[in-house]
């Protein structure tokens, strides 16, 4: 049940009334105003205990290490952009990923699958339904990042990106973003090559404790996590839904992102 993952009292997704339309209310008009919105404390520690408990032998074995040179935009080549283009220069990722079939039976699992989530995140976004994807590999991934290792600089495909921080480090770890860098009229290069030179004085870093929903406007918001230092890891959820059932990576996505077909 849902009230077991999470503080329902707090957050009640999941029962329609009074309560609920004020909470999609405060998290629309957060959304609006910052391009994301936080719900602190959301997922309870029990709740979280037992995913980490469940994700630690898996790590060694199971775990991709995804560790690539790319640009912001993960592309090879942006048309009409030079190739020498600052807003091109080359960024290095390294994160290690457990992926939403080995995890099929945890709490995150759970809330991912459980109708009242995508739901709620409709309603906020005013969107259309919203659906779980059908592939198992990226529906829902659990992510570390170990010391010294960071997710660059990037924009992701999805009109926004949903997460819940599981462990914090001691140091580092945090969360930078540049909200609106781009639109769907505007690609704003050089606004784009400023930010990656460190010239943008618009960067702004959230740095959230373990429970937090964290949702944001990712297709436009550059975003990246800054390496952790200490042997604590950084450790997140990291949940897709798309506006239509069956969803699935393709094999070239697959293979990049999670080193595995099936």
């Amino acid at each position: 049940m849902i009230e077991d993952l999470i503080e329902t009292h707090l957050f009640p997704i999941h029962r329609d009334g009074p309560e609920r339309e004020a909470l999609v209310a405060r998290c629309r008009n957060e959304m609006n105003a910052t391009g994301m919105f936080n719900l602190h404390g959301f997922l309870k520690s029990e709740a979280i205990a037992e995913t980490l408990a469940a994700a630690e032998p898996l790590w060694a074995e199971k775990s991709f290490t995804h560790q690539r040179a790319h640009n912001i935009y993960f592309k090879k080549e942006i048309p009409g952009l030079d190739p020498d283009h600052p807003a091109l220069r080359e960024l290095n990722t390294t994160n290690h990923t457990l992926c939403g079939d080995l995890l099929q039976d945890t709490p995150v699992a759970q809330l991912y699958y459980d109708p009242a989530l995508p739901r709620f995140l409709a309603d906020v976004m005013e969107t259309g339904p919203l659906y779980p994807m059908a592939d198992q590999l990226a529906a829902f991934n659990v992510m570390a990042y170990h010391e010294g290792e960071a997710l660059n600089w990037h924009f992701d495909r999805s009109q926004f990106t949903v997460t819940l921080l599981l462990q914090k480090p001691e140091i580092g770890g945090g969360f930078e973003y540049r909200s609106d860098l781009r639109s769907a009229d505007d690609p704003n290069y050089d606004g784009v090559a400023k930010l990656l030179t460190g010239e943008d004085d618009q960067v702004q870093l959230l740095d959230v404790e373990p429970g937090t929903l964290n949702v944001f406007k990712g297709v436009n918001t550059a975003h990246r996590v800054t390496p952790p230092k200490g042997p604590k890891r950084r450790i997140i959820t990291v949940m897709t839904y798309y506006d239509y059932p069956g969803a699935w990576f393709t094999d070239e996505e697959r293979m990049g992102f999670y080193g595995r077909l099936h």
